[in-house]
């Protein structure tokens, strides 16, 4: 390590009048060196991702603004660069790789033309120069067919090749710290491990500074050289990977460490002989007809689910696992019958309800409810949470007063306050908001629930806190639950059987200590040895 990249020293950053609290970040101190990784982690609202954009002179001033403090690149003090000058620095010395690239990106410009507006604005190089160094980065970062996707736009490739694109037009320019806001957060393991090792790569090869935005403590174990631990816009923790992860002096560290699922597999428990549940060759494809308008080449037709045959046993949590695009939610949705599969029998108590037509299915939509991943997009935003909840029991013929009684009830169940019943979905935190989800599903007393990531959008404590709410329900009211994730750590603590998907099928299915334990086919061996943190993980358990 040589002299420091960056220096911010007492850092305060104002929220609007109003807020909550009245700083966002205050008195933020630290620094980050040539090569090195650093880890900023911590819940959502720690004032992590600020932080970034308070690097990056992309505060929503004037209502969110740095009020305190300096922050010093190569000795130069960002927070008294012109506009100007900061478009200098954004791209060609400092760049940053966003959460989400899908909105990130442009939509009506192709991947080429955005790294070639990087190269224009900041560097003199003719059209076919540029064209050449912009398929060179895609290589560089490991993306099939270069020359394709430098024509291609921003839908027509996967999230984890979107988010390669992105990295490749962070890197363009080699700048001098990168900036990773939770890169991996919404990729598969697998995916996830990739990207990991492109950033290190990349490092490598530039000697650039990382600061890395995260709340996924296994990612921390693997790429971090030191740890800065954030906590309502303060830093309460500070220092090596070792020290922070195996060592926490601060409680909220500690607390935050205790909520990450292990990767040992939880005891198995007594198992029921009673399926109530019963997926037999179950197909859906989608596409193969003509495009817009019937002109053009028919789209693609792709079998999201292939034979798919599986049971779900009285009191237990079945667990689907794979990466995206290998049909688990397509699954879930033809077992609640949201869409209908092309052929195959779903059978609920010996009914297969796939026959079943709209009137005929009502009786047995309040057996099988579902959770579903972003409850913000699930839940009306113009109703009130006691009507969303007291809906579907009204709707299947019971009284207001007993449906707005057993909702106020089921507030309680999932730990919310009686107050929420007349508030709206806007008002309550993503966490909150689950819990929501949760009380609505149970409003209609099902035997079956079907949980579609419920905890991939959530930090670590609100994960766990969820996780545990969804372990009592199930144990109380002996529920039967599919469990659709793509966290393996999560599938090891909640599920009892897992069922591994890719490409459609099913390639692998047992108990979860033995699929962790002795993966049998070569795809599941692949998801296990991808998920990060496992040395860190065994080091915990011993």
């Amino acid at each position: 390590m040589t002299d420091k990249l960056l220096t911010i020293s007492n850092l305060d950053i104002a929220l609007p009048e109003g807020s909550e609290r009245r700083l966002a970040v205050e008195n933020l101190s630290i620094d980050l060196s040539p090569g090195e990784t650093l880890c900023i982690v911590g819940e959502s609202g720690s004032g992590k991702s600020l932080t970034a954009r308070a690097l990056m002179g992309l505060l929503p001033a004037p209502h969110v603004r740095a009020t305190k403090g300096k922050v010093l690149f190569c000795g130069e003090d960002l927070t008294q660069a012109s506009e100007p000058r900061m478009r200098q620095i954004r791209g060609s010395e400092i760049s940053m790789i966003f959460q989400e690239p899908m909105t990130a990106l442009n939509p009506v410009m192709t991947i080429g033309g955005q790294i070639d507006e990087v190269f224009r604005f900041h560097a003199d190089m003719p059209p076919r120069e540029r064209r050449k160094r912009a398929i060179q980065l895609l290589e560089d970062v490991h993306l099939p067919d270069p020359k394709q996707i430098v024509a291609a736009y921003p839908h027509e490739l996967s999230g984890g090749q979107r988010q390669r694109a992105m990295i490749a037009m962070a890197l363009a320019l080699e700048p001098k710290i990168l900036i990773a806001d939770e890169p991996t957060t919404a990729l598969d393991v697998t995916t996830q491990a990739q990207i990991l090792k492109l950033i290190n790569e990349m490092q490598d090869v530039h000697k650039s500074g990382v600061l890395f935005i995260t709340h996924d403590f296994g990612v921390v174990a693997d790429i971090a050289d030191r740890v800065v631990v954030m906590q309502y816009g303060k830093v309460v923790e500070t220092g090596t990977v070792d020290k922070v992860l195996n060592a926490p002096e601060h409680s909220y560290t500690q607390a935050l460490i205790a909520s990450v699922p292990s990767l040992i597999p939880r005891a198995p428990r007594p198992r029921s002989e009673h399926i109530v549940l019963s997926g037999k060759d179950v197909q859906k494809s989608f596409g193969g007809g003509k495009s817009l308008f019937g002109f053009g080449k028919p789209n693609r037709h792709v079998r999201a689910v292939k034979d798919v045959t599986l049971d779900l046993r009285r009191g237990e949590t079945l667990g689907v696992v794979g990466e995206s695009g290998s049909g688990k939610s397509t699954l879930a949705r033809c077992i609640i019958r949201l869409m209908d599969s092309d052929s195959g029998s779903i059978l609920l108590d010996d009914v297969d309800i796939t026959s079943l037509g709209r009137s005929e299915m009502r009786p047995f939509r309040k057996r099988i409810q579902m959770v579903f991943q972003d409850p913000f997009a699930s839940l009306n935003p113009r109703i009130k949470v006691g009507q969303i909840i007291s809906q579907g029991p009204m709707i299947q013929g019971e009284a207001r007063e007993s449906a707005e009684a057993r909702a106020r009830e089921l507030l309680e169940i999932v730990g919310l306050d009686e107050r929420a019943f007349n508030r709206y979905p806007h008002e309550f935190s993503g966490g909150q908001r689950q819990r929501i989800g949760i009380a609505r599903a149970l409003a209609l007393d099902p035997e079956i629930l079907v949980a579609d990531e419920p905890v991939s959008a959530l930090d670590v404590s609100i994960q766990a806190q969820i996780l545990e709410l969804l372990d009592e329900i199930r144990e109380k009211m002996n529920l039967s639950m599919m469990f659709i994730t793509h966290d393996l750590r999560v599938a090891a603590q909640v599920c009892d059987r897992l069922a591994v998907m890719r490409y459609g099928e099913i390639v692998e299915t047992g108990a979860t200590g033995d699929i962790f334990n002795n993966p049998q086919h070569s795809y599941t061996q692949e998801l296990l040895a991808a998920v990060p943190g496992q040395n860190w993980d065994r080091k915990l358990a011993t």
